[in-house]
């Protein structure tokens, strides 16, 4: 019988059945053929150049055993690396990827016997973190690259950073409070004292008609009623200069505290704002990225796109913080007096942690204002 046309059914359903996995029984390592089926591995054993690498292998079976073991290693743990990284991933599956391609080495031609044996020996000889679960066995894969290393190094003298920052400027604003506090003496109540007479049939004159002009003579008072007005004066002189020791600059200050207290609220989450996610629960991915809320549900929780992978997240308002953009840049004021309210971003104090705005919507558009806390306004998105 010929053989089959190229384009025939047959021709091709050949073609197809050569590119695909096939079973592993029909595979011969030492000459690296993969066989259909059982009559064609029956022939490829009894040709001559099959019994030549029996022969070969006969003469020092420990080394073509070390050569396959080590080429299935790494092999294995190459994929391993770039295909999963330092992530915790089944055994299983990443034996199962392996196996997909071709003209992989086989196991049962190194010195493992099964796939629990090997992912053991990756673990004690330290390629990998492994550990037996009631699914089976996981590992995750050790990264010694000199340049991994220094890359995450950098990443953690980062965050070291940023937290010695955080902890810098949570100090400062500790000291400021601390001696804000100890340059303020503690106000003491006024005394006030009665108004007796000594003697009963003394009598108290009032002139009221004194107050109608400057010629008018002065209202005469009793020894003992003099006595009380001065007492009364000298408590009053007192307490003014207890009064006096607060600096104007400091009772602005207060007053402008209270105001803003007064009209803050505790949520502050908008829609269309630029935030940074600020929690470690979710990850390494997720922590210190910006997001965009696209929706804010009962006030305190947001759902944010991530502007990097466009992931979808619901998080707290705990879990947030504002964005601060370069000067010039377009902000939305999301608490305070000027709440709701957009403003284009004039410059940064960072010693007072404060921005000045110039307002760009509402009915006092163009003004400026200044001292706007950093935790009130956030980047439009």
């Amino acid at each position: 019988m010929g053989k089959a046309d190229f384009l025939s059914p047959k021709a091709i359903g050949n073609r197809i059945k050569a590119k695909g996995l096939q079973k592993l029984r029909w595979y011969c390592q030492m000459c690296q053929k993969q066989c259909r089926d059982e009559n064609g591995f029956k022939c490829h054993c009894m040709s001559e150049s099959h019994q030549r690498q029996l022969l070969l292998a006969s003469e020092n079976p420990n080394r073509f055993m070390d050569y396959f073991s080590e080429e299935f290693k790494s092999d294995f743990l190459e994929l391993l690396r770039r295909r999963f990284g330092t992530k915790r991933v089944h055994n299983n599956i990443v034996y199962n990827e392996y196996i997909s391609h071709r003209e992989h080495v086989h196991m049962n031609s190194t010195q493992w016997e099964t796939l629990t044996d090997f992912t053991k020996w990756l673990g004690r000889e330290g390629f990998c973190k492994v550990d037996e679960t009631p699914k089976g066995w996981y590992m995750q894969y050790i990264d010694r690259d000199p340049e991994t290393i220094r890359r995450q190094e950098e990443l953690e003298r980062k965050k070291k950073q940023d937290l010695d920052d955080e902890e810098r400027s949570a100090k400062f604003i500790e000291e400021q409070v601390r001696r804000g506090r100890a340059g303020k003496e503690p106000e003491e109540d006024p005394v006030y004292t009665e108004l007796k007479r000594e003697n009963e049939e003394e009598k108290v004159l009032f002139n009221m008609g004194a107050i109608a002009g400057p010629s008018k003579a002065a209202p005469s008072l009793g020894p003992s009623a003099l006595k009380s007005v001065k007492r009364k004066e000298s408590s009053h002189s007192a307490d003014s200069k207890d009064k006096k020791k607060k600096s104007a600059l400091e009772e602005i200050i207060e007053m402008e505290e209270q105001k803003r207290k007064s009209v803050k609220l505790d949520h502050w989450l908008h829609p269309d704002i630029v935030v940074k996610v600020i929690t470690k629960k979710l990850g390494e991915k997720y922590y210190k990225k910006k997001a965009v809320i696209k929706e804010v549900r009962d006030k305190y929780t947001a759902i944010v796109r991530l502007i990097d992978s466009g992931d979808k997240l619901k998080l707290d308002q705990s879990h947030l913080e504002t964005v601060i953009p370069a000067p010039g840049k377009r902000i939305l004021i999301v608490n305070g007096s000027y709440r709701n309210t957009e403003a284009v971003l004039e410059g940064i104090n960072e010693k007072t942690f404060s921005a000045t705005l110039l307002l760009d919507s509402g009915h006092m558009k163009g003004k400026k204002i200044e001292g706007i806390p950093y935790e009130d306004f956030s980047k439009l998105a």
